[in-house]
């Protein structure tokens, strides 16, 4: 199976049914998309594909075989999304947003789509875009912030 991974082509050997979230950590190596409950339930495991977040923990392999898989390591360059994730990044390091971390790379990847597609959010497009990226730290209050303050660095 070939896949595409933050720019760069995989041929892997996997049952298709396997989730991506395995093919990333395990075949692959990239670490950065966590394992939180296996359901598709707490974002811990988003990433982009063709742009959109998608849990990978639920997400069989052979539904992107053929598309583009961003992961949070896969988050750089001078295009849209690396700008956005830096600005995303350099806000929830001034803000002190992750407590603990381990939901972060999921709640960033939520945040930079959401900034993607709409560079200035109400509290309500945050809510909506965010629900489902759950933070044991309930660290909320800061993530919301966070997106409002990469918002306001890409304005200018």
């Amino acid at each position: 199976m070939k896949l595409t991974v933050n720019d760069r082509a995989y041929e892997i050997d996997a049952d298709p049914d396997m989730p991506l979230l395995w093919v990333l950590r395990d075949l692959i190596g990239l670490t950065g998309t966590k394992f939180g409950c296996g359901a598709g339930q707490c974002g811990a495991c988003t990433v982009h594909l063709g742009g959109q977040p998608i849990r990978a923990c639920i997400t069989p392999v052979s539904m992107v075989e053929g598309q583009a898989v961003v992961t949070i390591e896969g988050l750089t360059g001078d295009g849209p999304s690396g700008r956005v994730a830096d600005a995303v990044t350099r806000a929830w390091t001034a803000l002190d947003v992750p407590q603990c971390g381990y939901c972060q790379s999921g709640q960033v990847m939520a945040a930079v789509a959401l900034l993607t597609t709409t560079p200035k959010p109400t509290d309500a497009d945050i809510d909506a875009a965010m629900d489902g990226n759950l933070c044991r730290c309930a660290t909320y209050q800061r993530i919301r912030a966070g997106i409002h303050a990469a918002s306001r660095t890409l304005e200018g």
